[in-house]
């Protein structure tokens, strides 16, 4: 282990103490998660903040725009295209499995999605 590695905190998500440097941000090679090297997670609301996939602070009532295309599993299956526009969602607490966004998709229904797939828009 180097000297650099050695004074990069832990992460602030899991607490794991594997995390490197990728630009401006500090990243855990363990969960993926990101965060500004000033962000230490003690301020509640930033760590609470659900973030779109460029950055921006989601919130409810929000409409957002899918920059992925998403494929759906089970029920009827198919795939929702990237551009579609998503309006009105309601932010969850991220159950475990990333899906951090409850929303009504038109011409799909209700879904979960995460808030890596989709800017606001």
């Amino acid at each position: 282990m180097t000297a650099d590695t050695a004074e990069l905190p832990p992460c602030t998500e899991c607490a794991s103490e594997y995390t490197y440097e990728s630009g401006p941000l500090l990243v855990c090679s363990m969960c993926a998660h990101e965060w500004a090297p000033g962000e230490t997670g003690a301020d509640d609301s930033a760590e609470a903040a659900v973030r779109d996939a460029v950055g921006n602070v989601l919130s409810d009532g929000d409409t957002v725009i899918l920059v992925k295309s998403v494929k759906i599993s089970g029920g009827g299956g198919g795939t929702i295209k990237v551009g579609t526009r998503v309006p009105g969602i309601r932010l969850i607490p991220d159950s475990g499995d990333g899906h951090d966004i409850d929303a009504k998709v038109p011409g799909f229904g209700k879904l979960k999605l995460k808030s890596g797939v989709v800017k606001r828009g």
